[in-house]
């Protein structure tokens, strides 16, 4: 069911591409591009790199990336109609729950970086609203526009939708999230974000158990890929 985190992977790349452009204005890009900064200067830090240093790395990974993303407006977005309906506990495990599977495609995604180029193309504010326009291009030359959809809070800017090649990122959660609900019930879209958390931590371990620490400066292979519909 969980094909939307194809949509993170361009997301991430772009946000890492972002330092290239030193001329691109505006509040909402700006504010932006400062947490961009730091989450490369993580990246190109030598002692994070090692792998003994993962989780400590994907710690501070994770806390930029809750000061670029507005994962409870993303998750209420993507719940739609159904988000009224559930209690106030519902709604806070459920932020948890599907933000912490955001949060985990974003990290992954991120880690593999490989030196995608960006283009910016200018941004649309309106009242606390904004809308930034971006375009990547691989390595083999291919463009693929992103916009980062973003709304002012507290005095920030962070973004609560990501549109890769026309398609929404909650738009894409929001189609899937009421199949199952319509089909089944929430309770078990809950059940199957659970099983996918369950999924993702019990590879990190894996991962961390099998590789070895000489293996924790190895380049990144992995590619930006178009994404996938539901």
């Amino acid at each position: 069911m969980m094909r939307s985190p194809c949509l993170l992977v361009a997301a991430a790349v772009g946000l890492l591409c972002c330092g290239a452009s030193p001329t691109w204005a505006g509040a909402p890009s700006d504010q932006l591009q400062v947490q961009v900064n730091r989450v490369l200067k993580i990246l190109e830090d030598p002692e994070l790199k090692k792998e003994s240093r993962l989780r400590e790395r994907r710690t501070a990974i994770r806390q930029v990336a809750s000061e670029i993303f507005d994962f409870t407006e993303i998750t209420r977005r993507s719940l739609a109609r159904h988000w009224q309906a559930r209690t106030p506990q519902e709604q806070e495990e459920f932020v948890g729950l599907f933000g912490g599977l955001l949060e985990q495609s974003y990290i992954s995604k991120i880690e593999a970086y490989s030196g995608e180029k960006i283009a910016f193309l200018g941004e649309a504010t309106e009242s606390d609203v904004a809308v930034v326009r971006t375009r990547i291009v691989t390595k083999q030359g291919t463009e693929i526009p992103i916009d980062y959809r973003m709304r002012q809070a507290s005095g920030r800017w962070l973004a609560y939708d990501v549109s890769i090649e026309g398609i929404s990122l909650i738009g894409n959660y929001r189609t899937q999230f009421d199949r199952v609900i319509q089909k089944s019930s929430y309770q078990e879209l809950v059940r199957a974000l659970r099983a996918k958390q369950d999924e993702r931590l019990a590879a990190d371990a894996g991962r961390r158990d099998r590789r070895p620490e000489a293996s924790a400066g190895e380049p990144a292979a992995s590619r930006a890929r178009r994404p996938q519909s539901p």
